[in-house]
């Protein structure tokens, strides 16, 4: 159905995914993390989009597909993105690597959507393990586990699945992020990354990807779970001696008992402890994380550029 109004016909989600030959979690996910396009909202929170937001969806979807990063694509205006589009077109250097592995990545996201939301876990463990062994583990953590478990908040929240689907999904990439970090530990003598969602926060994924993220990167990683007080999360990483506290910030995103939790951690944490936040949710308390210090990470990219920059030697006007 297109819904009109006065001047301009909108799409839902769906005929927008099949006009676009974009899945729905790409389009949701190029949305919420990257503003691509920012579609409009129905009385009851439903995505419309214009016109206009497909032809910008089609562009971006043509320049990724060429190879281009999306995280740097979205940045682009429509004249920018249709001169890359018609300097492809015009060169007869070709990137099927980046074309097919972008493909690929989206079509094993919509098998583990559907093993989801048919409660099959043995299917969901599948998919998880081949896309290990095809994409790396920092592709699978990028470009699939990360999307993945946006994709199951966004269903989660739209009504679309059940907190039963919801903590099923959390169950198995919580033992397949385990596995996958297993093998990255860090050796003795490396930094140490405390993790956790602070109290009120329940939902432990982004937490579970910022671990294997860290592990994948060389650091000893300690991971608390959800839903802790502050002083139980500085207790711990004053024990573990850590570099860093990393917290994941997802739902809900008005917890007015947040921004106290956050000041009490900073204070409770020792000067040198940096403090690492990401999440759905994190834009929502942007102020309180400023006043505090905070470290932001909007991707898993992102986390993993400052975990980088943390394991450097500070020099010494730093010190």
């Amino acid at each position: 159905m297109i819904v009109q109004n006065m001047t301009e016909a909108h799409y839902p989600i769906h005929l927008a995914a099949r006009l676009t030959g974009l899945s729905t979690h790409v389009l949701r996910i190029w949305e919420q993390r990257y503003r691509a396009v920012e579609p409009k909202r129905t009385p009851t929170n439903h995505r419309l989009y214009s016109q206009g937001d497909l032809d910008r969806l089609s562009l971006l979807r043509d320049v990724t597909r060429a190879g281009h990063s999306i995280s740097q694509m979205a940045r682009l205006s429509n004249e920018g993105l249709r001169a890359l589009t018609a300097s492809a077109r015009g060169s007869k250097l070709e990137a099927p690597r980046w074309a097919a592995a972008a493909s690929e990545a989206d079509g094993l996201l919509e098998e583990c959507v559907a093993a989801v939301q048919a409660l099959d876990g043995r299917a969901l463990e599948g998919v998880l393990e081949r896309a290990a062994t095809s994409l790396g583990a920092q592709g699978v953590l990028q470009r699939l586990a990360g999307p993945l478990a946006q994709a199951v908040g966004d269903l989660w929240r739209e009504g679309r699945i059940s907190a039963a689907h919801e903590h099923c999904a959390t169950g198995h990439l919580r033992a397949f992020l385990a596995g996958l970090a297993r093998p990255f530990g860090g050796r003795e003598g490396a930094p140490v990354l405390v993790v956790a969602t602070p109290a009120g926060q329940l939902h432990e994924l982004g937490a579970l990807l910022a671990g294997a993220m860290a592990a994948n990167l060389g650091w000893q990683v300690t991971n608390l779970g959800a839903s802790l007080p502050a002083a139980e999360i500085a207790g711990a990483a004053r024990q573990k001696r850590a570099r860093a506290v990393a917290l994941s910030l997802v739902y809900p995103e008005d917890d007015a008992s947040l921004p106290g939790e956050l000041h009490m951690l900073r204070e409770a944490l020792p000067a040198e402890t940096a403090l690492l936040v990401g999440g759905r949710a994190m834009p929502a308390y942007r102020d309180v994380l400023g006043r505090v210090g905070a470290i932001l990470a909007e991707d898993l990219v992102q986390l993993g550029l400052a975990l980088d920059r943390l394991r450097q030697p500070r020099r010494k006007a730093d010190r």
